[in-house]
């Protein structure tokens, strides 16, 4: 839909949200507000967390030193020396430490020798967003979700030191699996792989035109280039479930590029991104230089840097050199390079998350919508303009402080102050979950998922004779729920009839944007129930119980939610 385009009200489907709606605000009223990381004042230049502290985890798996190093704000060293972890005090302290901080991956290493292997959706498929918030919280560990969205988040970068456990992400991928995912698929140059240098201040992208075999791609890293990635997940089973999971933990695409770069080389000049950047130490070993925005609009900003000059480049924040299992956090807007050492090459994946994804990318849907209503709606926004306003407003008339350029002024911030008012926010933040469906990587479902969903082999096979066997039958005493929390979204673009368009991502291309955006319509009436669906979900509800009067319609509706891919049985129908 173009921005320009008013976004429509939900007719039939939208009055029967109002009324809820009303219903339910002097409850909402009455809830205090809770004040998130997000709600927090920022100084125009981040703090940056740059303060070490050694933390000693005690005897594991035979491993009698562990340490793991934190990156905290400078208030907080005394917070999180005072922390106790399990058979152990900090190095600083002899104060035991808060059990809080004795995470599942330290629990793991305690009893098994070793810590979790890439985390996987429970095999019952209980919630994706819990499942998603395993997945990041295995990531970051020994630090906690809320930790780092209290302190790091979009504010400074986090350094998380594993020295014990190089083999913390290797069975995401390795310098053997690029191998074979280049030797066994049709790679093509600058769509899936690049090539990469940085001699004297000169940053080349030096691809050739067609197919990258293992011969071109491993010539071009023995003369000393780097080899990105550029959809290592397409190719990588491991890396595709991280994604998707985390993807419905940040409710956003989450990208990833692979980085494998030969000795005592960099492929890339300074500069910085327009994402959350997660950086996972796999192989060998990189010293990287992190830099703080130079100033205010550099801050979080929404399209990537050109190159810098190393002259342009201030102190770091931080220096460090990632060794295996290491993890690196920088928000969007730090300036970054990375090198090599001789003798010792690299390899580390980039987990991206965020590209486009802020109040501002909102408002830029919501504002020409809330203008389109408001000129419809509000006569004040019809209203003519001051006859002699060119007289007092403009730049050339900028210096002047005449009674009518104050009038004009005033009344423009009266009119912007009416304008929310007209907002259509819900069908603006419905328009941001439409293009995340198009973005979204398709869900990976775990053995048991398949067997409950339309995609299992064991529901109908096709015999030697050519008859077929088995049967697909919903009944309405089957309990069903959404495949995953974000799994589809409800959006309504057509006020030419009652019908609402249903958005979802479970036939996505493995490639990003590979095929245009999956959607189908449903009646208002159907909508409503599908809204039960998400609300209800991650419980099963029986068919029976969805809300629609004709039992007919109940079946209808499950049945064709089904057939998509957009529902999971509590039990497999063979």
């Amino acid at each position: 839909m173009s921005p320009s385009k008013p976004l429509s009200s939900f007719s039939a489907y939208e009055v029967e949200m109002k009324r809820r709606k009303k219903l339910e605000a002097r409850k909402l009223l009455a809830i205090k507000k809770n004040k998130t990381v997000h709600d927090g004042k920022r100084k125009d230049k981040p703090k940056v967390l740059k303060e070490m502290v050694l933390v000693k985890s005690g005897k594991i798996a035979n491993i009698p030193n562990e340490e793991i190093v934190r990156t905290v704000p400078k208030g907080n060293k005394k917070q999180f020396q005072n922390k106790k972890k399990k058979g152990g005090k900090t190095k600083e302290s002899s104060e035991p430490m808060d059990d809080e901080y004795v995470t599942e991956e330290e629990e793991s290493i305690q009893k098994n020798g070793k810590a979790r292997d890439v985390p996987m959706r429970d095999e019952s498929g209980t919630d994706s967003i819990k499942d998603g918030r395993d997945a990041f919280s295995w990531l970051i560990a020994p630090i906690k979700p809320e930790e780092f969205f209290q302190n790091a988040w979009e504010r400074a970068p986090l350094h998380v030191k594993r020295t014990n456990f190089p083999d913390y992400y290797r069975e995401i991928l390795t310098s053997e699996k690029i191998h074979n995912i280049i030797r066994d698929n049709y790679i093509l140059f600058s769509k899936n792989i690049d090539v990469t240098s940085y001699r004297n201040g000169k940053r080349e992208t030096l691809n050739p035109p067609g197919r990258a075999t293992p011969s071109i791609v491993w010539d071009f890293y023995n003369r000393g280039c780097s080899v990105r990635m550029l959809n290592p997940q397409t190719f990588c089973p491991e890396l595709r479930k991280l994604n998707a999971s985390l993807q419905d933990f940040f409710g956003c695409f989450v990208g990833a590029n692979s980085y494998l770069t030969p000795a005592n080389s960099q492929g890339f000049a300074p500069h910085y991104d327009d994402i959350e950047a997660f950086i996972l130490q796999l192989e060998g070993k990189k010293h990287w230089k992190v830099y703080a925005p130079r100033k205010p609009g550099e801050v979080l900003p929404r399209f990537s840097s050109p190159n810098f000059t190393q002259e342009e480049l201030q102190k770091p924040v931080l220096e460090v050199t990632l060794h295996p299992g290491d993890f690196l956090y920088f928000p969007r807007g730090f300036i970054h390079q990375a090198s090599t050492e001789p003798g010792h090459h690299s390899l580390h994946l980039t987990v991206s998350c965020y590209q486009k994804n802020s109040w501002g990318d909102l408002l830029e849907k919501l504002l020409p919508a809330a203008l389109a209503v408001a000129q419809e709606e509000d006569v004040e926004f019809r209203k003519g303009l001051p006859l002699n306003y060119l007289r007092h407003a403009g730049v050339s008339n900028s210096e002047q402080e005449t009674a009518e350029r104050q009038a004009f002024f005033a009344h423009l911030q009266k009119l912007l102050g009416r304008l929310m008012v007209h907002a259509p926010v819900d069908a603006a933040v419905d328009q941001m979950g439409k293009q995340f469906m198009h973005d979204a990587l398709p869900p990976v479902l775990t053995t048991e998922e398949e067997k409950c969903s339309v995609f299992s082999e064991e529901l109908l096979t096709i015999n030697k004779d050519g008859r077929v066997s088995g049967s697909v039958a919903l009944n309405l005493n089957t309990k069903v729920k959404l495949l995953r929390s974000f799994i589809l979204r409800l959006v309504k673009e057509d006020d030419s009839n009652d019908n609402v368009q249903v958005y979802h991502c479970v036939d996505n291309s493995l490639e990003y944007h590979g095929e245009d955006p999956m959607m189908f319509e449903v009646s208002s009436e159907f909508a409503m129930a599908v809204e039960q669906l998400i609300h209800s979900y991650p419980e099963f509800i029986s068919v029976s119980d969805l809300a629609l009067d004709r039992k007919e319609d109940q079946l209808e509706l499950a049945d064709l939610l089904w057939k998509k891919g957009l529902l999971l049985t509590e039990k497999p129908l063979a």
